[in-house]
């Protein structure tokens, strides 16, 4: 049912990987690479948390502050008929792209690390982190969903 965001959803994350490890070969520059893979990073971090999680699983997250200052995460899901209604091939992409890039950052940072090509561990730490950010935000929502399936709301437009 949406295949543009399936390929999206996949397209970020892939292509800041092959960059990464491809990237010596194809420019000298340090600076290029590093600013290149941190934009598809970023691009894949908000294309997956606004747009492909709600499209292909029903699921929505986002961190509010309140008043005081106080971090907030808030969790959505879709009511369950209207995810049931999205392709479950769509799904399981969505999970494994969402499970298995996080893993290859984290092999990726014990690599930097062991090789001492330590100028690379703050872009390993980053892609780490905006990858663990989302996958944390979607268990949340999933699980969340879960536990009180008549709880979940459907999306309203944060004012």
């Amino acid at each position: 049912r949406h295949p543009l965001a399936t390929f999206f959803h996949l397209f970020f994350r892939v292509s800041a990987i092959v960059t990464y490890l491809f990237c010596d070969w194809f420019s000298n520059s340090f600076v290029a690479c590093f600013v290149t893979i941190l934009l598809l990073l970023s691009f894949d971090f908000w294309s997956v948390k606004n747009v492909t999680g709600r499209l292909l699983v029903g699921l929505r997250w986002w961190n509010q502050i309140d008043e005081d200052g106080k971090s907030h995460w808030v969790f959505e899901a879709k009511k369950v008929s209207t995810v049931a209604a999205s392709s479950e091939v769509e799904a399981r992409i969505f999970w494994l792209g969402l499970i298995i890039c996080p893993v290859i950052w984290t092999v990726f940072f014990f690599s930097t690390l062991f090789s001492l090509k330590l100028k690379w561990l703050a872009l390993v730490i980053a892609g780490i982190s905006l990858q663990t950010a989302n996958l944390y935000g979607y268990i949340h929502c999933k699980l969340g969903g879960q536990k009180s399936i008549s709880r979940t709301t459907s999306f309203v437009a944060a004012d």
